[in-house]
């Protein structure tokens, strides 16, 4: 391989990996990521969407709403731990992305819920959606629909049988 050759490969794949590490979807100084729902077991009507947000500007913003032409209806949600016992609330005033940080929506916690699923998600599928940030503006995204095992975070390596 001549030396241009192997620069220009070099270069290449420099490139190409930069771009798979940026922002699945950008508005502003707002970066969103690894967007997921899980497929829908028989007879299931709603979902729920997980992401992560990053704001990279100077001052918090607030992601308002979402919404989506696969459910009759978008809320965000949480889970609140009232009593001993796990419920799911949707959250007043939307979800502060702080300057300079971040927040991820992931199971157990902040969660976007999908509900009266028009059709039932498909393994392998997208779920297309419109987030609303207070200050960024909106940005279409899609859920990439995964497994109804799917579980990240998961480490069987440590679990104690």
């Amino acid at each position: 391989m001549t030396l241009r050759k192997f620069v220009f490969a070099a270069t290449l794949a420099l490139t190409t990996g930069a771009t798979a590490m940026a922002a699945d979807y950008k508005v502003g100084q707002i970066e969103v990521d690894d967007l997921w729902v899980r497929a829908s077991a028989p007879g299931q009507e709603n979902g729920a969407g997980y992401l992560e947000i990053e704001n990279d500007g100077k001052v918090a913003d607030r992601l308002l709403a979402v919404t989506s032409p696969a459910a009759e209806r978008v809320e965000l949600h949480t889970v609140k731990n009232e009593n001993g016992m796990a419920r799911m609330r949707e959250v007043d005033g939307g979800i502060v992305v702080p300057a300079d940080g971040k927040v991820e929506l992931k199971p157990g916690g902040y969660h976007v819920m999908f509900l009266k699923l028009k059709s039932p998600f498909a393994e392998g599928g997208t779920v297309p959606a419109i987030l609303k940030f207070e200050k960024a503006g909106e940005v279409g995204v899609n859920f990439k629909i995964k497994a109804v095992s799917h579980n990240p975070g998961m480490d069987h390596g440590h679990m104690k049988h």
